[in-house]
């Protein structure tokens, strides 16, 4: 077995929390839950001496790191009891690769019900724009000449260079992106070692340019986000949109960087009021959409634009609704043909009726908190979800009733508050198990 279900390797860890929890672990059903990861943990406060309590945190978190490298994982959650003889029993939770990592205990995220699925608008590709052309800024020869100038000592690429470039991206590259690269080639080792050099070239160009074979096709697989957030985006193009609102497009070719983790593409599936050619921003805090940074390269490299124009977020009703319970209106407002991505939330008010949806031709998404639904039977009238995500009462409703919809790709829980995490895990193991996938492993030390 793993180190990782080595009682050795959580001993430290053990350690701590029967120390901050001693009278919580001793009342019935008293648990403590956390998680373990290579880039966050969840532990009890130092408790005595902090300093002393910090080293011992770091030395429990490290232990476990080792191992979940040895395993080739990337996190562990935890459950520590106190068990009926008054031994201490911990719970080890590794939950597998059909479900994703949660943010709440106890750290179950989506259920991924059939491999490899992703959301709506991570399937969604550009729509054709047949009357889309190049900018009348657009100038290879102006742009290779000004470059040329700025940046006279530049080591260029060579044409077998461009066209293997163009053979690893599987697309031919756009001709001002060519006279760019045929500038400089902004390889690391051209420079050696030289960051002023590096600087000339970020100034000249107008943002952090990649190496000709750093390129990368910005399409929706290179803008992963988990299912729970995923699902309730929507991919929406307004008719007077310049770029389009996806995920990411086969026709994105990313060049550089602003410096901030935003990424620019030359754009050739622009949106209805767009330019082929131009460059755009894809925000590293967004999951959908890019912004207007030029209308060409050219235009960009000479005109210095100092930011970007993002058209709308498409996310918003009559496409993304929410509904609290005892909002007037509620589901037969939100009840439209537009709609993807419904949310019912609230504590106060009368639970919500599901019959005006029944029919919706596009309806992908529902999320409901506990209390909320009148009836968790009427989700069989939506008959397009593809995630689905309830209160445990109402999962166990459909569960006994044989009733959960068999199109879902994803489900996910909505817990409230802290809940005893074994309920919470058993009923994810069975709705995997609807679907035949792989199970979450608990090993008791």
């Amino acid at each position: 077995m793993s180190s990782i279900h080595d009682l050795a390797t959580w001993e430290p860890l053990l350690r701590l929390v029967r120390d901050a929890h001693a009278e919580r672990l001793a009342a019935p059903g008293g648990h403590f839950t956390g998680q373990i990861g290579l880039g966050g943990f969840t532990l009890p406060a130092p408790q005595h001496h902090p300093a002393a309590g910090i080293r011992d945190q770091i030395i429990a978190v490290e232990g476990v790191q080792a191992a979940l490298r040895d395993a080739g994982m990337d996190n562990v959650s935890y459950v520590v009891e106190t068990a009926p003889d008054g031994r201490t029993r911990l719970h080890v939770i590794d939950s597998g690769p059909a479900v994703e990592f949660g943010v709440t205990s106890p750290f179950i995220g989506s259920l991924i019900l059939v491999e490899g699925a992703v959301p709506e608008p991570w399937r969604r590709l550009p729509e054709p724009v047949p009357a889309a052309v190049p900018a009348p800024s657009a100038d290879p020869a102006l742009l290779e000449r000004t470059l040329r100038e700025r940046l006279p000592d530049a080591i260029g690429a060579t044409d077998e260079e461009i066209a293997g470039a163009e053979a690893r991206l599987g697309v031919p590259l756009p001709e001002e992106l060519k006279a760019l690269y045929r500038v400089t080639r902004a390889r690391w080792q051209d420079w050696s070692g030289d960051y002023a050099a590096r600087e000339r070239v970020s100034d000249a160009v107008g943002c952090e340019l990649f190496p000709l074979d750093g390129l990368y096709i910005a399409d929706a697989r290179s803008r992963p986000a988990p299912w729970r957030f995923a699902a309730t985006d929507a991919a929406v193009t307004a008719p007077d949109a310049a770029v389009q609102g996806l995920v990411g497009s086969p026709g994105w070719i990313a060049f550089g960087d602003n410096g901030g983790g935003d990424r620019l593409a030359v754009d050739l599936t622009p949106g209805p009021a767009g330019h082929t050619g131009q460059v755009v921003v894809i925000d590293h805090e967004q999951t959908i959409g890019a912004g207007l940074r030029a209308d060409s390269l050219t235009g960009m490299v000479l005109d210095r634009p100092s930011g970007w124009h993002r058209d709308p977020d498409g996310d918003v009703p009559p496409v993304v609704a929410g509904v609290n319970i005892g909002d007037p209106g509620g589901v037969e407002a939100a009840a439209r043909p537009e709609l993807e991505v419904l949310r019912v939330g609230g504590r106060q008010g009368t639970p919500v009726g599901l019959a005006p949806l029944a029919g919706l031709p596009r309806l992908r998404t529902l999320t409901a908190d506990a209390g909320t639904l009148a009836d968790p039977l009427e989700i069989t009238g939506l008959t397009g979800l593809e995630y689905l995500s309830l209160a445990p009462e109402d999962w166990r409703t459909l569960l006994d009733a044989h009733a959960v919809p068999r199109n879902l790709l994803a489900a996910g829980i909505e817990l409230r508050g802290e809940q005893p995490p074994f309920p919470v895990l058993d009923l994810a193991d069975e709705l995997l198990a609807l679907r035949n996938r792989p199970l979450i492993t608990r090993t008791v030390l």
